[in-house]
C-alpha cells in the first residue's frame, strides 16, 4: 500500500508539472533578446569635468539612472552593464524609436532653479565686470527661445540668470499635467528644504522671473506674482505629450552623476533574428531526430521512454524559461540544444548501469532501481560540475553569455528532475505493465 500511494505521489508531481509547463508555454510570451529580435546596441562614455571626476560610484550612479530611465520607457530586459573604466554597454531589443531612447537615457538632466531678471536693450555690450556689477559676481546671460508646437524656434529674449536656488536633487516627485491652457505641463514637488528654499526664493523674486533650466537650457522662465508656500511648481511651455512624458521620467530618475556621450550605436535588423531563429530551429530538429533514432536503435522501448521524458524536458524548459522572463538570445538558444544533450547523456548512463544489473541476473525491476542508483552519483557529479560553470559565466560574463549560462543552469537542473525522476517512473511502469 505504501508502494502503491508512493507511486501516485509520484505520478501526481509528474502530472502537475506537465500541466503547468503546458500552461506557461500557451500563456506567457517570450523575451527575445537583441540578436534575434532586432534593436540598437549603445556604448555611452563618461566624462570628466572641471567638478567631477568619474569614478566606481560615479559608474555606479550612471548605471542605476539609466536602468531607471529605460524601466520607464517600458522597454523589457535591457542589457546595460559597465566596460572597463568609464563605459556602459546598453542593448535595447525591439525598440521602435532608437532615437527618443537615446535622447532620455543619454541626457544629463540637470534641473535648475534660478534668480532671474529681464535683460535691459543692449545687454550683450555690457562688459563681464559691468553685469557683474549690475546684477551681481554670479550674474550671466542666457536666451529664452519661442517655438511653435512642432519645436521651430520663432525667436529669442535675453535674459540675466542669477543665482541658481534648487537642483533636481531638492525634488520629492514629478508627474505630468496640464497648464491654465490645458497644454501639457510638468508639475513637480520639492523635499521639505527644497519647499523652504523655494518659498524664500519666490519671495524676493516677486514682479521677477523664475529660470528653469535643464541642462543649461532655459526651458521656462514664468514670472513670479505671489510667493509660492506650499512647495509646488509648474513647468510649462511648448511641449509636446511625448516631450512632457520624457521628462517627467528624466526628473524622477535623477539626474547623471556625470555627462556621457554615445561614442558606439549600432543598430540590428530583425531580419538577422528572423535568420537566426531558423537557423536555430532547423538545427534542434536534426539533432532531435537523431537522438531519438540512436536511442531507440540502441535502447529500444528504454530508448522510447528517454524520449518521453526527453519531451517533457523540453516543455518544462520552455516554461522555466518564459516564467522567469528570462531574455532568450542565439547564445541561449545554443545552451537550450547543448542541454537537451546532457539531459540524454544521463539517460544513457543509466540504461547501461541497468544492462549491467540484468546480466547480472537482477529482476527487471531490481535492475532499474539499482541501475538508477548506481548512475545517481555520476550524473549528479557530473551536473554539479557544469552548473559551477554556468554560474561563473553568468557572474563573470557580458549579456549574451549570460543568457546562455541562465539556459544551461535552468536546463541542467530540470534534466536531472526527468532524467532521473520521469524516466525511471515511465520505466517502472511500462515493465509492470509487461509483467502482467
Amino acid at each position: 500500500m505504501d508502494l502503491l500511494n508512493n507511486k501516485k505521489t509520484k505520478i501526481t508531481i509528474l502530472l502537475v508539472a506537465l500541466i503547468a509547463s503546458l500552461v506557461i508555454v500557451a500563456k506567457l510570451p517570450i523575451n527575445l533578446g537583441l540578436d534575434l529580435k532586432g534593436g540598437t546596441r549603445v556604448i555611452l562614455e563618461a566624462k570628466d569635468t572641471p567638478k567631477i571626476t568619474v569614478n566606481d560610484d560615479t559608474m555606479q550612479g550612471l548605471v542605476e539612472v539609466i536602468r531607471n530611465r529605460i524601466d520607464a520607457i517600458g522597454i523589457s530586459e535591457p542589457v546595460i552593464q559597465r566596460k572597463g573604466r568609464n563605459q556602459i554597454i546598453v542593448e535595447l531589443a525591439g525598440i521602435k524609436d532608437s532615437s527618443r531612447a537615446m535622447k532620455v537615457i543619454g541626457d544629463t538632466a540637470q534641473l535648475e532653479f534660478v534668480e532671474a531678471e529681464w535683460a535691459p536693450p543692449n545687454i550683450s555690450k555690457l562688459t563681464p565686470e559691468k553685469l557683474a556689477l549690475l546684477a551681481g559676481p554670479d550674474a550671466r546671460i542666457g536666451q529664452l527661445y519661442e517655438t511653435d508646437n512642432n519645436g521651430q524656434r520663432l525667436g529669442s529674449t535675453p535674459i540675466i540668470l542669477k543665482k541658481t536656488i534648487l537642483t533636481g536633487a531638492d525634488l520629492k516627485a514629478a508627474f505630468p499635467g496640464t497648464d491654465q491652457y490645458g497644454k501639457p505641463s510638468v508639475n513637480l514637488e520639492f523635499t521639505t528644504a527644497g519647499a523652504q528654499k523655494f518659498a524664500e526664493a519666490t519671495q524676493r523674486s516677486i514682479g521677477k522671473p523664475l529660470a528653469i533650466l535643464l541642462d543649461n537650457k532655459i526651458i521656462s522662465a514664468p514670472k513670479v506674482n505671489t510667493a509660492i508656500l506650499d512647495g509646488r511648481a509648474q513647468i510649462s511651455g511648448s511641449f509636446s505629450v511625448t516631450e512632457m512624458r520624457d521628462l517627467v521620467i528624466k526628473l524622477k530618475a535623477g539626474a547623471l552623476p556625470a555627462p556621457v556621450e554615445v561614442i558606439y550605436t549600432q543598430e540590428v535588423g530583425p531580419m538577422l533574428g528572423k535568420d537566426s531563429i531558423d537557423a536555430s530551429k532547423m538545427a534542434g530538429i536534426i539533432g532531435f531526430v537523431l537522438i531519438m533514432i540512436f536511442m531507440l536503435v540502441v535502447y529500444r522501448l528504454s530508448g522510447l521512454m528517454a524520449i518521453l521524458a526527453l519531451m517533457l524536458y523540453i516543455l518544462m524548459l520552455f516554461a522555466s524559461l518564459k516564467l522567469l522572463h528570462a531574455t532568450l538570445t542565439l547564445p541561449g538558444i545554443a545552451g537550450f540544444i547543448l542541454s537537451i544533450g546532457m539531459a540524454v547523456d544521463a539517460n544513457i548512463l543509466i540504461f547501461e548501469r541497468i544492462k549491467e544489473e540484468r546480466r547480472a541476473g537482477q529482476p527487471i525491476l531490481t535492475a532499474i532501481d539499482n541501475g538508477f542508483n548506481r548512475a545517481f552519483v555520476t550524473i549528479f557529479d557530473s551536473n554539479v560540475t557544469t552548473l559551477i560553470s554556468a554560474v561563473l559565466l553568468f557572474w563573470l560574463g557580458s549579456g549574451s553569455i549570460k543568457g546562455f549560462a541562465v539556459t544551461l543552469s535552468v536546463g541542467i537542473v530540470i534534466s536531472m528532475f526527468t532524467a532521473i525522476f520521469a524516466s525511471k517512473l515511465l520505466l517502472e511502469g511500462i515493465s509492470g505493465l509487461s509483467k502482467s
